[in-house]
């Protein structure tokens, strides 16, 4: 779920894997950046957290492969359309000069992306313990323990250090988020019952679908899907009991994103 935009809450879901991954990269991202400023060793501790976590998703999957082809495609993509009557090409040029700036940054980019953390032993033997719940407390990890309890001058400048090695990732995924969700406009749809459903052109694959929901509502989206159709349930929050998909029609903001 998105931080709101404007009076409404943005619910999303990804269509494939890609958008899956780019999408959680940017939640990591945004939690590691809201808690480097932070002086408190809690916030540290966060913060490297989120760190680790990319890591893992980069030793799961060839990200850096993922987002040059995906950087390369919307090039290709947004410059077939130059011909199109009315386009705004001062804009599309902007574009697609950052396309080619962030595309050129991460093929200089060497070797496999996290590696620099994940060849540092301090990071290395947070993470061999963070796979067991608390295994990072002071008794197990006492150096981590030390270097919490140093000035938080000193730890900021390492988890920005940290932070920075991975700022084309961040740069690449930011960008493609952005015109993925720019690509279209949203449309006022219903939902009969609490339930919606759309098929999808497989010759046009969808990669993101975007509820909105005014803030005040009291429900919230369930949003599943593929590449053919995808579907959204409207829920009612339970306090105690399992929530359940609300009996009225509701009005919503509905995008398909298919850059």
């Amino acid at each position: 779920m998105q931080p709101a935009v404007s009076d409404k809450i943005i619910y999303e879901h990804p269509l494939n894997e890609k958008t899956r991954t780019f999408l959680r990269l940017e939640h990591l991202f945004r939690q590691v950046d809201y808690h480097i400023p932070q002086p408190s060793t809690w916030d540290s501790r966060a913060a490297i957290t989120s760190l680790m976590d990319m890591v893992a998703i980069f030793s799961r999957a060839d990200i850096k492969t993922d987002l040059i082809k995906e950087l390369k495609r919307h090039q290709d993509k947004l410059a077939s359309i130059r011909a199109i009557p009315d386009v705004n090409e001062e804009r599309l040029d902007q574009i697609l000069r950052e396309l080619s700036q962030v595309y050129s940054r991460l093929q200089q980019h060497s070797g496999q992306l996290g590696q620099e953390l994940r060849e540092n032993e301090f990071l290395k033997s947070i993470t061999q313990r963070s796979s067991i719940p608390g295994g990072s407390c002071a008794f197990d990890l006492p150096l981590y323990h030390f270097w919490l309890q140093q000035p938080f001058e000193q730890r900021h400048q390492e988890i920005v250090a940290w932070r920075q090695t991975l700022e084309p990732v961040f740069t690449a995924v930011s960008l493609l988020l952005s015109l993925i969700r720019g690509s279209t406009t949203p449309t006022r749809e219903i939902a009969a019952g609490g339930f919606f459903q759309q098929s999808l052109d497989a010759q046009s694959p969808a990669q993101l679908i975007r509820v909105g929901l005014p803030r005040e509502s009291q429900l919230y989206a369930e949003i599943s899907g593929g590449k053919h159709r995808f579907t959204i349930r409207f829920m009612e929050q339970a306090t105690e009991e399992r929530a359940t998909q609300t009996k009225q029609d509701i009005t919503f903001f509905l995008n398909c994103c298919i850059l």
